[in-house]
């Protein structure tokens, strides 16, 4: 297993901004294989009937502190809330169908990438889809949901192993208008 680096390139209180800087961002990208990975704590029933509309085989578990509940075993998510999303592989369509239901829930959404292309212009040489994520975190700051907020962060993925990946960081958020202010997260793959 290898890890990424998850670099915030824009947060933002305003949702259709950050999902102008995610269009922005796939506009750049090779998406022709891509996919894309969802990860949620849905607290409410109302933003649980929104969700399985856009995903009706929702995979899910009860969160903390619930010793059961889950998709696996056929359970219903309305009577195990608050439940946590783990959701792989979706058709990139998915995505924006996903955020508009959250609501107030906090997420992540990540796009996998074929990869992040050469810009001869500005020195950058391709990576490969081992290391090409994008990630959307909707009312929270970190990957995760542990940090809940009322504003929203794009994180471009770049491999851990190259200090000259940060000029990547730097060009891709100068693209959505955003600035590299440094806030990493390390992120397996």
């Amino acid at each position: 297993m290898s890890n990424s680096t998850a670099a915030a390139v824009l947060t933002t209180t305003d949702l259709p901004e950050a999902i102008r800087a995610v269009r922005t961002l796939l506009g750049l990208a090779d998406i022709g294989h891509g996919e894309v990975d969802f990860e949620a704590v849905i607290r409410s029933p109302d933003v649980l009937e929104q969700v399985r509309h856009v995903l009706q085989d929702l995979e899910w578990w009860a969160s903390a502190g619930k010793e059961h509940g889950s998709s696996k075993a056929g359970d219903n998510p309305a009577d195990c809330l608050p439940i946590r999303v783990f959701d792989w592989g979706r058709p990139l369509d998915r995505a924006e169908p996903f955020i508009a239901a959250l609501g107030p829930d906090p997420a992540a959404v990540r796009w996998d990438l074929d990869a992040w292309p050469a810009v001869p212009e500005a020195g950058l040489e391709e990576i490969s889809q081992k290391y090409a994520y994008l990630t959307l975190t909707v009312n929270s700051r970190d990957l995760y949901q542990d940090e809940p907020s009322r504003d929203h962060t794009v994180h471009v993925h770049v491999p851990n192993r190259d200090g000259d990946q940060i000029s990547r960081v730097h060009w891709l958020a100068e693209q959505v208008g955003g600035r590299f202010t440094g806030r990493v997260e390390s992120a397996p793959l």
